[in-house]
């Protein structure tokens, strides 16, 4: 397996260290899974910053505050005396409520009846029932909570990420943070649709700008649970076309990518999938879209990740009409680009590269950069030639 993504030499471009937390009270976990814009000379990413409270150690104070994980609205409680921080996991979220949102930070004992915390980016409870011959309840909370934030570059390597959160959490469907955001340029609007994670579901929303400064919300784009939704740039045939990933529960649960349509970017119709996960292949468990489809002379090429039966994401490519992206011509039989190096293997998510978009490199569009997250930790980059792409898709007739 051969990677063809030329890793950028000062990898990885940016980490936690170089972001500051949004508030005292927590620590920057991670920086990852940035959607990725050309803005005149400026190359920007929107950066996903992964937020927690900070780990206590010893005797607690007094101000620190707990809560029943069986009902978070039942508000913050204070922890017995006596109490040691390394006992404690902490867990933050948007309190919707009562009054303005406002962030909460707050710790819950680590032998709590119920609680697994092998997944070090959850608290899963089980909640046994109120009455007898009820089933037990399973339920998951985020130990972090993510906002999107700003970095600018001149050369596209060395990035300069700016102090404050540029889109927070601010309603109760994004109660648990603002996650992987994809960008798109339309008309001269640049349109970001970005994962609302809450209890309620993981639901798509879209946002859009012209500076990157200044962000105006457009809401809810699908309904739970769904995430990997990304425009393409232009229209085809007069209509928006996105490329999305419905999360279903019910039967074999395939987790694969679909397309859908729509005149007006709110209402979305005519979906269908488009490519679903092969069994006994590098995206045999799930796929998803990953960058903006761009044009080539063969069509649109749709970067997008694939999970294999071991966990492993890793980065391939589609090819879609030019006329007809609902017709796929071509697709990866490799990976382009799997996780190989320390910072890709190991952190938050081991095995992981996940990008969220990439700029062109040239005038003529022969080589791209694509910006991604490793290990669910930090940004890196690698460098492709287009040809080298297309030249080793293999033609597709199915799913």
């Amino acid at each position: 397996m051969r990677d063809l993504g030329r890793r950028l030499a000062n990898n990885p471009i940016l980490t936690r260290r170089d972001v500051a937390p949004s508030q005292p009270e927590l620590e920057v976990v991670s920086v990852f899974n940035a959607a990725v814009a050309k803005l005149g000379k400026e190359t920007i990413l929107l950066l996903r910053v992964a937020e927690r409270p900070r780990p206590l150690t010893g005797e607690v104070p007094l101000s620190t505050k707990t809560l029943d994980l069986a009902s978070l609205d039942s508000g913050l409680h204070p922890l017995p005396p006596g109490v040691l921080g390394e006992n404690l996991v902490g867990l933050t979220f948007l309190n919707t409520a009562l009054g303005a949102p406002s962030v909460v930070v707050a710790y819950v004992p680590r032998d709590l009846p119920g609680i697994d915390l092998r997944d070090p980016r959850t608290i899963r409870v089980r909640i046994p029932p109120a009455r007898a011959g009820e089933p037990e309840e399973t339920r998951d909370y985020l130990t972090q909570m993510s906002h999107l934030r700003v970095a600018r570059s001149l050369n596209g390597v060395h990035f300069e990420v700016s102090p404050v959160p540029a889109v927070v959490p601010t309603t109760f469907l994004e109660e648990y943070g603002c996650e992987d955001p994809r960008a798109t340029l339309i008309e001269g609007v640049w349109h970001v649709t970005y994962v609302s994670a809450a209890r309620l579901g993981i639901t798509t929303s879209r946002l859009t700008t012209t500076d990157f400064v200044s962000f105006e919300r457009q809401g809810v784009m699908f309904l739970p649970d769904h995430k990997d939704v990304v425009l393409f740039p232009a229209r085809i045939d007069g209509r928006y076309v996105a490329l999305t990933r419905p999360m279903p529960h019910s039967f074999d649960r395939v987790l694969g990518i679909w397309i859908a349509f729509s005149n007006d970017l709110v209402h979305w119709g005519e979906h269908q999938p488009l490519a679903l996960p092969r069994k006994g292949k590098w995206d045999a468990l799930r796929i998803g879209g990953g960058t903006v489809p761009f044009r080539v002379p063969e069509g649109w090429l749709a970067l997008y990740h694939g999970v294999d039966v071991d966990g492993r994401y890793s980065m391939g490519a589609l090819l879609l009409d030019g006329d007809d992206p609902r017709r796929v011509i071509g697709r990866s039989e490799e990976p382009i680009l799997v996780p190989t190096e320390d910072y890709e293997r190991s952190g938050l998510y081991n095995e992981t590269v996940f990008s969220c978009g990439h700029v062109l490199l040239d005038d003529r569009g022969e080589r791209i950069r694509m910006y991604y997250g490793a290990a669910d930790s930090c940004m890196a980059a690698a460098d492709f030639d287009v040809r080298e792409i297309v030249g080793a898709l293999s033609t597709w007739r199915g799913n």
